[in-house]
């Protein structure tokens, strides 16, 4: 996986039919106002709120107040910005789910037999998140963590967990996010990257080189749980200076693999 993040597009607005009758409103679009922050948007006034929200003025306001009053959003008087308390959101999950207590040993070995960044990522809606990394000592381009997020079409972590949907499946997938060129190497013809998907399916393994960020290749292979339900990717990302495709294959994939099958039993997924 390339070592560079992806930040999510902003959420598009809610409509009501959308939500229906069981979903509470304000909350929806109050999670909404939390998102429209990132790493390139983290003061935000609430003009910008709206427009990256597409909510009303009004609904942007009530909402950004309603979060500062809870502690999880810091306002100046003119910006807001988000406070360390929406890290309780996050670890909600990293504290519910076994999932990366039981990838960060296989992620740390990874790490120390290869020098490189090792990650475990899931599926969630249209992008690859980060839910365990291990990070190398080696300085890549760009600082990640757990939860940084990543296109499917062009990363080696996206093309694994994609490849086990079904056609139908990716052929939509696509469709809401077409394949877009982050760099003169990125495979955007849907066809072609349709082709690559079932390549990974058929191999056990994807590799992407260069087609997220210039410099930077990664290759990625499943994790299965004891069903044999694809529940999460490991991926090892690297510069490409550093390691050939061909190391990242004959090497370092075997490596990958041996440890993903560890894991098969500890997952009951």
């Amino acid at each position: 996986m390339p070592s560079a993040t992806a930040s999510p597009p902003p959420p598009a607005p809610l409509r009501d039919e959308e939500l229906g009758g069981d979903l509470v409103q304000a909350l929806a679009r109050g999670l909404q106002v939390i998102r429209a922050f990132d790493a390139r948007r983290p003061r935000l006034a609430l003009a910008d709120v709206a427009r990256e929200t597409g909510l009303t003025r009004a609904t942007a306001r009530r909402s950004l107040l309603t979060l500062h009053h809870l502690g999880y959003v810091a306002w100046d008087g003119k910006f807001f910005s988000l406070t360390p308390q929406v890290l309780t959101l996050g670890y909600a999950y990293l504290s519910s789910s076994p999932l990366p207590t039981v990838i960060q040993p296989a992620l740390s070995r990874i790490t120390e037999r290869t020098q490189e960044s090792c990650s475990a990522c899931v599926l969630d809606g249209d992008e690859a998140v980060i839910v365990a990394r291990a990070a190398s000592p080696r300085i890549l381009s760009a600082d990640l963590g757990v939860g940084s997020r990543f296109p499917l079409s062009c990363t080696s972590v996206g093309r694994v967990l994609l490849a086990e949907l079904s056609p139908a499946e990716q052929r939509a997938v696509l469709e809401r996010t077409p394949p877009t060129p982050r760099t003169e190497y990125t495979v955007t013809d849907p066809e072609e990257v349709l082709a690559l998907l079932r390549a990974a399916l058929r191999d056990g393994y994807a590799l992407a080189d260069q087609e997220l960020e210039i410099g930077l290749r990664s290759i990625s292979v499943p994790v299965r749980g004891a069903s044999g339900r694809v529940v999460a990717a490991l991926t090892l990302s690297t510069q490409v200076g550093r390691v050939s495709a061909e190391e990242l294959v004959g090497t370092y994939l075997p490596l990958l693999q041996h440890e993903a099958e560890g894991l098969r039993p500890l997952l009951s997924a």
